[in-house]
């Protein structure tokens, strides 16, 4: 009876070896029957294999399940809003997977199946889609390297759909958030491939900016300005390239007659307020600011903007009030004194909706400690201890 209880065993276990063994015949049956996932486990158990992981064609193999089953889903996606993408970097190992096999065999082919040099241009469209929801995780340092490899893929050979610079935005934006120099170039090919994207113009301005290349700001906006000749976001940008060129009479004669669409861009809007600042016209930035804040009240660069100018209308104020005092104006030195701390509560009410979200900011905690001083809060005691709390960490 012992016997045949071990001989069953010994028979269960070797079947349970059998049935687990890699096989790549395996793998491409299911790939060739359509069924997509079953072959991803299938060709993953070869890769585990010492002796299959060393075989061009097991990535080949691998690098056409991948690309197929990426399709698969992202067209269950296209039909399906909702659906969730179960492999979402089933594109980025599909491109790897094919860059292996050729290392391993320039010559690598399959029946029915993409070589390498077939693939590369069918991935470029999988690999942007994955490297934008990538960036919008704000993960810059992995979204450059996928969009990197999505151009190799998109240079290939000429696209058979071309993405019109839109590829190169999004890398381009990737570097520029790394401040990487190479995003000029990038943003350069993105003109090449014919973009109609104003934010790739006005992002390639401000690097040439940084660079001080007025010649090549210039070129760009009356590039920019013949393609989209009503954009408003052109409109601002040709303020800041007057500023830049020291026109300010221009420049200043533009933010005063303002085309109505900046009115409804809270983004827009906080750009000219931003040369107002530059301009310490702080009246004036904090009108438009607070136009923005009315568009969007949780924006972080609206509210520091609104305390940063609401707290220098307080000092100019105050200033004002001394001057009064000094010449013996008590009535409008009362007033100017009232005007003053009007703007300090409101610069302190805007930075307190900031510290309200990001209790952290140093910055603001900072500049919310001096304004509690000089109200004499309570609040100065409490808001003290939590920036020396903060410095030790």
């Amino acid at each position: 009876m012992k016997k045949q209880i071990f001989l069953f065993v010994f028979i269960a276990l070797n079947l349970v070896v059998w049935a687990q063994k890699p096989s790549l015949n395996k793998a491409y049956n299911a790939f060739s029957n359509g069924e997509y996932i079953e072959a991803k486990g299938l060709i993953d158990q070869c890769l585990e294999d010492p002796k299959l992981n060393t075989k061009a064609n097991t990535y080949l193999y691998k690098g056409n399940i991948y690309l197929y089953l990426a399709n698969q889903e992202y067209e269950k996606k296209r039909e399906n809003g909702s659906y969730v993408i179960q492999y979402p970097d089933a594109p980025l190992q599909a491109y790897n997977a094919f860059v292996k096999a050729k290392e391993l065999d320039k010559n690598v082919e399959g029946y029915n199946m993409f070589s390498p040099d077939q693939a590369f241009p069918s991935l470029y469209g999988l690999l942007f889609v994955y490297g934008v929801d990538v960036l919008i995780a704000n993960n810059y340092t992995e979204a450059i390297s996928i969009f990197e490899k999505a151009t190799y893929c998109y240079e290939f050979q000429k696209p058979t759909y071309p993405l019109y610079g839109e590829l190169y935005y999004y890398y381009g934006y990737a570097l520029e958030m790394t401040q990487n120099p190479k995003a000029t170039e990038i943003y350069e090919k993105a003109i090449l491939d014919s973009t109609k994207n104003v934010n790739v113009f006005v992002r390639l301005i401000e690097q040439y900016k940084k660079d001080q290349n007025t010649a090549k700001m210039e070129n760009l906006l009356t590039q920019a300005k013949i393609l989209m000749p009503n954009d408003p976001a052109l409109y601002v940008a040709e303020i800041d390239y007057n500023f830049q060129i020291k026109d300010t009479l221009k420049a200043r004669k533009m933010m005063e007659l303002l085309p109505v669409a900046i009115y409804k861009n809270p983004d827009l809007l906080v750009n000219v307020s931003n040369f107002y600042i530059q301009d310490k016209n702080y009246i004036k930035a904090d009108e438009l600011l607070r136009m923005a804040y009315a568009i969007n009240k949780d924006n972080y660069v609206i509210l520091y903007n609104l305390g940063v100018c609401n707290y220098y209308l307080s000092e100019q104020k105050f200033k004002e009030y001394n001057d009064l005092e000094i010449k013996g104006d008590k009535i409008n030195g009362a007033k100017a004194k009232k005007d003053s701390e009007y703007y300090l509560t409101q610069a302190q009410t805007f930075f307190e909706k900031i510290i309200a979200k990001d209790p952290n900011d140093l910055n603001v905690l900072s500049t919310l400690k001096s304004i509690y001083g000089r109200i004499q809060s309570p609040k100065y005691d409490e808001i003290s201890k939590r920036i020396e709390e903060l410095k030790k960490q």
